[in-house]
């Protein structure tokens, strides 16, 4: 019956005798997993530690995870981007890829929480939907084309100083001097921090628009 086999009888029963060993030792490692002895209960008191407070809660599954953090080349300090509390963050990197987003115990104001927002920071900033170009839509057209920067920036200058123009009011009914647009307003939200508020304040005042507010729950 071993003709079949290359080398014959001598060559087949190494291997058979190899296979066995590791069934058997697959089968004994899967048995202890069941063993009353592994059993959280039997552990905290062989442990010593009737409460559970300690390691022996724990099982072996648990104990060989690791976190993504002990993979990452680097640690960036950052914010998180959504509401004006601004808690602070650390980035974990790995090959210029962020991994892992966590809350930064340093920080005064955070003290190392983060909401559920800012904890999905990380899908944010992977998320596979995430646009990483600028796209741009003609009038009446269908279909989206990319822009580069400078090209966006240029479309956008034009686009507000042709609003400021088409809405300037010098006067007003009664001759009294105005000096402002009416084709211009802002809305901020709630991401946007003082600095940032700041130059935008700054911005409309200097081309005369009066229409500016800031949301806290956008």
């Amino acid at each position: 019956m071993w003709e079949g086999f290359a080398g014959g009888f001598d060559s087949v029963m190494p291997r058979l005798a190899l296979l066995d060993f590791w069934t058997c030792a697959e089968y004994i490692e899967r048995m202890s997993r069941f063993s009353p002895l592994n059993w959280p209960v039997v552990r905290q008191i062989r442990g010593g530690d009737p409460f559970g407070r300690d390691v022996n809660t724990q099982s072996q599954k648990s104990k060989d995870k690791r976190g993504r953090i002990e993979e990452a080349d680097r640690v960036v300090q950052s914010v998180c981007p959504y509401c004006a509390v601004g808690c602070s963050q650390r980035i974990y990197v790995k090959d210029d890829r962020v991994i892992q987003v966590e809350g930064d115990p340093d920080s005064p104001i955070s003290r190392g929480r983060l909401c559920p927002k800012g904890s999905a920071s990380e899908q944010l900033i992977n998320s596979a939907s995430r646009l990483t170009k600028i796209k741009y839509r003609a009038p009446y057209s269908t279909e989206w084309q990319e822009l580069d920067e400078d090209t966006a920036m240029e479309m956008i200058a034009d686009r507000y100083l042709e609003a400021r123009r088409n809405g300037w009011q010098d006067i007003d009914d009664e001759g009294r001097r105005l000096n402002r647009t009416m084709g211009i307003a802002g809305l901020g939200g709630a991401t946007l921090d003082n600095e940032e508020n700041y130059l935008i304040k700054k911005l409309f005042t200097a081309t005369g628009a009066i229409q500016v507010e800031n949301q806290a729950r956008i």
